[in-house]
């Protein structure tokens, strides 16, 4: 089958399986796995227009539903955290479209800059699984807690073991209890962030998702079975309004390939909902350090083949 916007030949089952396959591990950590699939969709298939970044959003917009729905059903969605996100996020989302196509336009430069971002992912990931080994902060207390819930779910036993509950929220904090911990936010603090990851996840494409997700884990050492839904809500917000932006900004740069390719992208997106839902679904079963694990190694493996393969 050939995709037009991307002047690319390919089995129209392709896609969809690939992103089903990514998504469905990729959605345990809160990723909605298109970070993956850019790199696929460049080194792979050879789509290298700047309109591949364009496409992977619009994989988001298709796919991330499922996950959050989820989510959202389990009770694991922290709402105030998701607004948050989309507010820092999404002026960033905007910038960085522009910064994509204004400076980023060759294939070369962005796997340059794509794969520092990844490795510089993969390492705050890498460094939080060595220093839990250390030491059990509150979220490795409450994700354990959540692990033998789950355990005496699957024994028979009638335990409540997903809902989160928001205890306040204002303009400088969000304050809520999983598994009988307690955590803060800085407001201001995750505002700030997002609006620099969201420059960051609108110049690769992929809605920022992958990048909140590790920092809230890290930075803010908050369970990852609390930060998947919503980084997945803000990524899936932010990248509806990527999609038209990138389609908005296409007439101002004729012949450099800005829209997305919407019959791929939905194609991709079929497949990534069906991941998506059946990763939700699956999560509370994976132990948070493996779900770790797996950003770890898609992360690093990803970024260190963008560095290599980048040229000028």
């Amino acid at each position: 089958m050939y995709f037009p916007v991307a002047d690319i030949y390919v089995h129209p089952l392709i896609p969809p399986l690939v992103a089903f396959f990514i998504s469905f591990f990729t959605s345990m950590g809160g990723v909605s796995g298109a970070f993956l699939l850019l790199p696929f969709q460049m080194s792979v298939l050879g789509y290298t227009s700047p309109s591949v970044s364009a496409t992977s959003q619009l994989f988001n917009v298709t796919a991330i539903p499922g996950g959050v729905y989820r989510y959202v059903r389990e009770g694991r969605m922290i709402w105030p955290l998701a607004g948050v996100i989309v507010l820092g996020t999404l002026p960033g989302v905007l910038l960085g479209a522009i910064i994509r196509i204004q400076y980023l336009p060759e294939s070369g430069r962005f796997k340059l800059f794509a794969g520092a971002v990844l490795l510089y992912i993969g390492g705050r990931l890498l460094n939080d699984l060595r220093v839990s080994r250390q030491r059990v902060a509150g979220s490795t207390a409450a994700e354990a807690a959540f692990r033998r819930k789950v355990r005496q779910q699957m024994g028979g036993t009638a335990v409540t073991a997903s809902t989160a509950v928001v205890r306040q929220m204002n303009l400088w904090r969000i304050v809520f209890d999983f598994q009988g911990e307690t955590f803060t936010v800085n407001t201001p603090a995750i505002m700030t962030l997002s609006f620099v990851v969201g420059i960051v996840g609108g110049v690769y494409g992929i809605g920022g998702g992958s990048i909140i997700a590790p920092f809230l884990m890290t930075f803010f050492s908050l369970p990852v079975y609390t930060v998947a839904g919503a980084a997945l809500m803000g990524t899936l917000v932010t990248s509806v309004v990527g999609v038209f932006f990138y389609q908005f900004l296409a007439p101002f740069y004729p012949g450099v390939g800005v829209s997305p390719d919407w019959a791929l992208g939905f194609l991709f997106g079929l497949g990534g909902f069906l991941g998506m839902y059946g990763g939700a679904r699956m999560q509370k079963y994976a132990p948070a350090r493996l779900i770790k694990w797996i950003l770890v190694f898609c992360t690093l493996f990803v970024g260190v083949g963008y560095l290599l393969s980048a040229s000028f």
